[in-house]
């Protein structure tokens, strides 16, 4: 199993493409695996023949024993049991080599696992199908119910859905879902449903988790008028082919102050802060198992257009997970939007390594005074967590200063 993340430490199986006895070739997909931030499609290195797979369905360690590849018939057997014997496996999940002839003691047949039980309950949830090919066929709004699987016990993976999205199949029935409550229930029976924790979710509770507890967390919050970037974005999308979004403006904004500010844009190392030259920002966004935050590298020196067109690209991709590892790796600074859910205010928990996260509320309309008058102005209250460790208040305040003046005053992003 390789390591196909920065903080994978396990993949699950979830189906293969090949099975024993087939001939793959470098470049062939072999498995679907979920690992803690996508599903992904693995490749083989390798020409030869699969002689066995290790793990039909399930979690194997990075570095475990997947598959054995080789010549047609050649004897793996006791290549395997040293491998399995370095990695402290008893080949208990093992799926039975090619030759019945070959040592049989160093693996133990078994039937692949179940299918894990969906609790959405809608009928697609109910068919073998990968994690992958579920997303995609729900944004594209196929029926599962009318493709064929290609992948192992006929189960549809990814490019079985995008053959029926050419093909220009679509759902044609939906489903209602219902539950109805036991009739009687005593109050000593509680009611409830569990459902199976994703390695995306298992990684976020542990990183966040090690991140509250291990990084001294204090808070800024200031109030931002957003009035003039209300009206210069307004000018700035009238007949643009690109239209740019507030969440642009403050990544813009952000970034600029971030080469100001440098100790904002560094993190801890134990013995030693790393202040970073670049200013790579991560844009959480929320998917369906929890968050993914994409990097926009060097975005000081990218225009809003810009940003705007890598946040939607980076954004869409995440939602199917089909983000690369490096497209989320690098972070220095990170931004949690939830203005568009009506959130006026909260607090994030810092994204590692970064040593700050800003939370960005929602833009609304509050009556202010100046200059002794009471005037209406589009107000905006942002929050920023900071790790004690690299930031002070004093550093952290007036790095929030920066970016207030860069967003009450717009046009000064443009120099």
């Amino acid at each position: 199993m390789p390591r196909l993340s920065d903080t994978m430490e396990e993949g699950v199986i979830v189906g293969w493409s090949k099975k024993v006895g087939d001939k793959v070739a470098p470049g062939d997909i072999l498995a679907e695996v979920e690992t803690d931030k996508a599903t992904m499609e693995l490749e083989s290195f390798y020409e030869g023949y699969l002689l066995h797979i290790g793990v039909a369905e399930g979690p194997v360690p990075v570095d475990g024993v997947l598959a054995v590849i080789g010549e047609k018939d050649e004897d793996f057997a006791a290549a395997l049991a040293e491998a399995l014997s370095a990695n402290g496996s008893t080949g208990a999940n093992d799926e039975k080599p090619v030759s019945e002839s070959q040592n049989q003691s160093a693996t133990t047949p078994s039937s692949p696992a179940p299918e894990p039980a969906d609790s959405s309950g809608s009928e697609n949830s109910r068919i073998k199908a990968s994690p992958l090919a579920k997303a995609m066929a729900e944004d594209a709004g196929i029926d599962l119910r009318s493709v064929a699987g290609t992948g192992d016990m006929g189960r549809i993976v990814k490019r079985d859905v995008e053959n029926a999205v050419s093909k220009g199949t679509s759902a044609e029935a939906t489903s209602v879902v219902s539950y109805t409550a036991p009739a009687t229930t005593s109050y000593n029976e509680a009611v409830y449903g569990e459902v199976t924790v994703s390695q995306m979710r298992k990684t976020i509770a542990r990183r966040l988790a090690e991140s509250k507890f291990s990084a001294p967390h204090f808070y800024l919050t200031i109030e931002i008028n957003m009035s003039q970037a209300v009206a210069d974005r307004k000018m700035l999308n009238n007949d643009a082919e690109i239209r740019i979004s507030f969440n642009d403006f403050i990544v813009k904004a952000c970034a600029l102050a971030l080469k100001l500010h440098p100790n904002v844009n560094s993190s801890w190392h134990g013995t030693t802060m790393r202040r970073h030259e670049d200013v790579n920002i991560g844009v959480a966004v929320a998917v369906e198992d929890g968050l993914l935050v994409p990097v926009i590298r060097n975005a000081d020196l990218k225009g809003m257009r810009q940003i705007h067109s890598e946040v939607v690209e980076l954004a869409g991709r995440a939602k199917v997970k089909k983000l690369q590892p490096e497209e989320m790796q690098g972070n220095t600074f990170t931004i949690s939007n939830l203005g568009m859910f009506g959130i006026e205010e909260f607090t994030a928990i810092i994204n590692p390594p970064d040593a700050c996260i800003l939370a960005v509320g929602a833009i609304k309309e509050k009556p202010i005074v100046s200059n002794g008058e009471i005037h209406i102005a589009h107000m905006m209250k942002v929050t920023m967590s900071c790790d004690h460790r690299v930031v002070d208040g004093a550093t952290g305040a007036q790095f929030l200063q920066t970016v207030q003046t860069f967003l009450e005053n717009p046009v000064r992003m443009l120099n």
